[in-house]
């Protein structure tokens, strides 16, 4: 059995996702001397964590509703 999230509490996954890992980066950033290249790679490293969720099919997401979803012809 696969693990599939809904797609609104996919939707409320990334936005906590996205809040806390800025909020780790700005952490990080103001606590440690780090260059903009490192700043850079972890933030894509964030990004790519995301991006493969969604291509697993873990998180399905609706973007609440902002975009009309594709529907079967019958």
């Amino acid at each position: 059995m696969k693990l599939r999230l809904n797609p609104l509490a996919s939707d409320i996954c990334i936005c906590i996702y996205a809040v806390v890992s800025l909020y780790l980066r700005f952490k990080l950033e103001n606590e440690t001397p780090i260059s903009a290249l490192n700043s850079v790679v972890i933030g894509v490293c964030f990004v790519v964590i995301l991006w493969v969720l969604i291509k697993l099919k873990v998180l399905n997401p609706n973007w609440f509703g902002l975009f009309k979803t594709k529907k079967p012809r019958a």
